[in-house]
Formats: structure tokens, C-alpha cells, sequence
């Protein structure tokens, strides 16, 4: 009996220690995020949950010593019940289901916990015989939750960015940054359309390569040029040194996935992904993977903006061509009025779309050729403004 009540606080201790050890991490992450912009961090919360964890390692060490050798000379060993009628704690501390924070804040917290299976669920409600399957049912139904922590890293444009880490489709995390308007703290009811940023370097975020994309948003949002949206930028894939000639060619390769879009949808106030309030952004290098996300899935976006691209007329013109049957892609190219081989490069694949096959013919495309300024950062300021305009106008406006 001793033993068998030994086993509630070694488990206890095991999930305590799981749960320090992952907050260390979390925060040893947002430690590194925040030296990457020259932020201050507060390193004691990373301490402290660190040495909670190895306390409760050696908890667990102890436990597990007395629970093996019998502790107290073996007390109750011949009314031992047998293993299987020991408890089963979940792993989660409560009830399966989802349970799900969002905020505008540091801290915000989603936790996805996975579903009991229905074959688990009539189990339980009634007995039946032993299923030599019950066992693996049960240790699924009890895994750990999939935790997603959105913390802020800055407030650039006027708004917030937040980054976090979701599993991408290859099983690995990848860090997402999610950057929200001004309007997003000050309309707390409203919810608003996403623009997923693509990026073209592995392992990279869009606002790595395109560090003012945000400066150019939020001045299109005060000057009133633009509806507010959130924006998302996503790590490119990995796997090749091009990730964007690989879309082109392969759009199932985009980073903007179902799971991303679900942890999206559900940390925060987001209109329902779909054409009428999604759509995507590509910057220079960044330009032909949203060209290439606009143009194979128009029924997820509703709209596409490439600003400064070079492109694989042939490539996307065949992607354009494999669309779903029934939508029309929207597509903006934009280009500063002295980038003669960019916009050499966007008259061209409007061109290869005018007269390509199937879906692609249907694509309406829009080129964009009158912005000059003094600098090229403030022309790519103007393009960047020119396709928050664009995508806003196109996206369902924030209710």
C-alpha cells in the first residue's frame, strides 16, 4: 500500500519537473529573441524555473529508490494491488479538450490538448472486454499538452510583435512572428484579417530580410491608406538554400500551413481563413513565394502582393495553371518606377499567366510602376505601404 501511494507524489514530481524544465527553455528562447533585437531580458525566471526542475529531478530519483526497494520494511506488500488498478493521472492535469488564451500582451499562452478517442471514450462509459489496444489508447489520450507561448519581442509601427514556435509539417518547430495593429489593443470585440508574410531565407522570419516592413505598414494605417490586419511571418522551409524557387515550383512547400493557420485562428481575434480574409505578402527575395501562394491557392487567399520580385515566369505560370477549378487568383506586382529588371520581370509573368493554361489565364493581375523616391529603402517603404493598400482593400475589413 505504501508503495502504491508512493507512486501519486513520484508522478507529481516527474510532471512538475517536465513543466519547470519546458518553462526554462521558453524562456531561455525569449532570452535569446530578445538580445537578437538588443533587448533587455530578465533572466531570474529562467533561473528559477531551472532549479525547480532539478529539484524535482531529485525528487523523482528519491521516489522512484523508495518505490523500487519497498520503503518502510516493506509495509502492505502482501495487500499490493496489482499494477493495472493503480490510478491514471492525466498527464495535462485536467480533462482533455482544448483549452485556449489569447491576449495582446507578454505571456499570452495556447495550450491544444489532444481529444480522448471515441473508441477510449465508450470504453469508459461501459464495461466491455479487455482490448489488447486499451493500453496505447489510454497513453495517447493522456500526452502532454502541445504548448504554443506568444511572447512580446518589440513594438514596431506603432503596433506589437509577438513570437512563438509551432511544430511545422516535417514534426520540427519553427518560429513564427505574429505582428498586430494598433487597432488590435484599442477595438478588443473586433477581429481582423491575416497577411501571412513569406520569407526566402531557411530558418528566417520575412522581417529579418525586410526589417521596416512593419515601419511601412503602420505608416499606411496612419495616413488611413490601409485597413489594419494582422500580420504573420513564418520561418521559410528548410531543406534548400532557395526556399521560393522551390514554391515556385512546389507550392505544397509554403510555410503557411494548416497548423500554423489553426494556432493562428485560435490565439487570436482573426476573421475565418479562407479567400475573404487571408492573404500574402512577399518583399524582394521574398516576392515569388507569395506569388506563388496566391497563385496556387486563391482559395485560401484572397489576395497576393509581390513587391521588387524577380520570377520564374514558366514555373509559376504552370503553378497558376493546377489552381483549384472555380477561383481566380488576385495578384499585385509591384516595382519602383527606376527597377527596369523588375518590372521587366513582372510584365513578363503577367504575360506567361494572360496566355497560360487552365486557371492560371483566369489570374487577375495588377503591376504597379509609378513609386520613386530618393533612397531605395524609401522606395521599398512606398511599395511596402502601396501593397498594405492593396491586400487591405481586397481582405474583409476588421469587425
Amino acid at each position: 500500500m505504501v508503495r502504491s501511494l508512493l507512486v501519486i507524489p513520484l508522478l507529481a514530481a516527474a510532471l512538475g519537473g517536465i513543466w519547470l524544465a519546458r518553462g526554462a527553455q521558453h524562456r531561455w528562447r525569449d532570452l535569446r529573441a530578445a538580445e537578437t533585437y538588443e533587448l533587455a531580458g530578465d533572466r531570474w525566471p529562467m533561473l528559477l524555473r531551472a532549479a525547480g526542475a532539478m529539484v524535482c529531478g531529485v525528487c523523482v530519483t528519491a521516489l522512484t529508490v523508495l518505490t523500487t526497494l519497498g520503503a518502510f520494511g516493506g509495509l502492505g506488500r502482501g495487500t499490493q494491488e496489482p499494477d493495472r488498478a493503480e490510478p491514471v493521472v492525466d498527464a495535462a492535469g485536467s480533462a482533455p479538450g482544448t483549452d485556449t488564451g489569447a491576449g495582446t500582451g507578454s505571456g499570452t499562452v495556447v495550450r491544444q490538448q489532444q481529444a480522448v478517442p471515441p473508441a477510449v471514450a465508450e470504453s469508459a462509459a461501459a464495461p466491455a472486454a479487455p482490448d489488447p489496444a486499451a493500453p496505447a489508447a489510454v497513453a495517447a489520450a493522456a500526452a502532454p499538452a502541445v504548448v504554443s507561448r506568444f511572447d512580446s519581442v518589440g513594438h514596431p509601427g506603432g503596433g506589437e510583435l509577438l513570437q512563438s514556435a509551432v511544430l511545422g509539417p516535417d514534426g520540427h518547430p519553427r518560429n513564427i512572428r505574429v505582428w498586430l495593429p494598433p487597432q488590435y489593443a484599442k477595438e478588443p470585440n473586433a477581429r481582423f484579417p491575416v497577411v501571412v508574410m513569406q520569407a526566402a531565407t531557411p530558418q528566417k522570419t520575412a522581417d529579418a530580410e525586410v526589417p521596416d516592413v512593419f515601419e511601412g505598414i503602420g505608416a499606411a494605417l496612419q495616413t488611413g491608406k490601409s485597413h489594419p490586419f494582422i500580420l504573420v511571418a513564418p520561418e521559410a522551409p528548410n531543406g534548400t538554400a532557395h526556399p521560393c524557387e522551390l514554391v515556385a515550383a512546389a507550392p505544397a512547400a509554403v510555410a503557411d500551413d494548416a497548423t500554423l493557420r489553426t494556432t493562428i485562428a485560435t490565439s487570436f481575434r482573426t476573421l475565418p481563413p479562407g479567400p475573404a480574409s487571408w492573404g500574402t505578402l512577399g518583399v524582394e527575395a521574398g516576392a515569388p513565394c507569395a506569388a506563388a501562394a496566391g497563385l496556387s491557392r486563391p482559395d485560401l487567399y484572397g489576395a497576393a502582393a509581390a513587391v521588387s520580385g524577380r520570377y520564374d515566369a514558366t514555373a509559376l505560370t504552370q503553378t497558376g495553371a493546377e489552381a483549384p477549378a472555380g477561383s481566380a487568383a488576385k495578384l499585385l506586382l509591384a516595382a519602383a518606377k527606376g527597377d527596369s529588371a523588375g518590372l521587366d520581370a513582372a510584365r513578363k509573368l503577367q504575360a506567361a499567366l494572360k496566355a497560360g493554361p487552365g486557371a492560371a489565364a483566369k489570374a487577375e493581375v495588377r503591376i504597379s510602376d509609378n513609386v520613386q523616391d530618393f533612397t531605395p529603402d524609401r522606395e521599398r517603404l512606398r511599395l511596402v505601404r502601396q501593397a498594405a493598400q492593396f491586400l487591405a482593400e481586397a481582405l474583409a475589413r476588421a469587425s
